[in-house]
């Protein structure tokens, strides 16, 4: 016990001496998670519609096989990021660029290289996940699409990608909850986000046992509230549970098994505008149409 009350007092220790420094991480990281999420969704969705373009044996040779290629290319880019971590993706990145161009192509800021960075590691994994949630939509969809005349970019961007999007909600949400743990790593690139400056705290006062408690806490506070504000975003777009539908034509509404849960239909004898119209008849009598 006597340990947890001394890890409490070097804590607020830490936190009163380097209070802006940690506020100051936690903003870095969170920038940076999210405009890289951000990116990496729109990488992940080029690839994803470019990887699931149809294309048959009646399509020409050159269509086919550019569609090939996109294919191959895309399956390269998803398999060599995936299969590699990021922390060695920026050193050949960062560092990389300046190597084999003999310092003629390098990054002047690091905040570009490290969006950069994250993006792409993103986009890699965001790709499949794009790839999964179309294939996952219907097929008769898309036939039913074709069916009424719709294009290819028609029927992805007014059929399937909507409904996509919301299967795939729950991985885009993940995606940035890694992000905020993993940009950690850009530190190898000298970018100051939360674990970095944990670092150069410890290299000042070797308190580094303290220093890590409020990093673990911090990376908690910061994941629990991304993942309540995604849950939230996914109830939004699920939309009320109790809707009515919209609809004010007679015919329509009769039609099939459809009931108005407070009205009813015109032709409801139930309903108040049926009521009020015999009471019309009954009052004035039908009226020579109604004969």
């Amino acid at each position: 016990m006597d340990k947890v009350i001394k890890l409490g007092q070097d804590m607020a220790r830490l936190w009163q001496a380097y209070a802006p420094g940690y506020l100051s991480g936690v903003k870095n990281t969170l920038i940076l998670a999210l405009v890289a999420t951000v990116i990496g969704c729109l990488i992940g969705l080029a690839c994803g519609i470019l990887n699931t373009i149809p294309y048959t044996r009646n399509d020409s040779m050159g269509k086919r096989f550019f569609l090939k290629l996109i294919r191959v290319a895309v399956r390269a880019y998803v398999e060599i990021f995936r299969g590699t971590p990021m922390v060695l993706q920026a050193v050949f990145i960062y560092y990389g660029l300046p190597y084999f161009s003999g310092n003629a192509m390098r990054f002047h800021d690091v905040w570009t290289a490290a969006i950069l960075i994250v993006s792409i590691n993103t986009g890699a994994y965001m790709a499949e996940s794009v790839r999964g949630g179309i294939l996952s939509i219907d097929p008769g969809q898309t036939e039913g699409a074709k069916a009424i005349g719709m294009n290819h970019f028609q029927t992805m961007t007014s059929v399937i990608l909507p409904q996509a999007l919301r299967n795939i909600m729950p991985q885009i949400g993940n995606n940035f909850i890694i992000n905020i743990k993993d940009t950690s790593v850009m530190f190898i690139i000298s970018f100051t986000e939360f674990f970095a400056f944990h670092r150069y705290i410890t290299g000042v006062n070797n308190m580094y046992f303290p220093s890590a408690a409020i990093e673990m806490i911090g990376y908690l506070c910061m994941t629990l509230a991304a993942s309540f504000l995604l849950r939230w975003a996914e109830r939004r777009m699920d939309g009320s549970d109790s809707y009515e539908l919209v609809q004010t034509d007679p015919l329509t509404m009769t039609a099939g098994t459809y009931s108005h849960p407070k009205r009813g239909s015109n032709f409801d004898e139930q309903s108040k505008e049926e009521r009020s119209r015999i009471r019309q008849e009954l009052k004035y009598g039908r009226s020579r149409g109604d004969r």
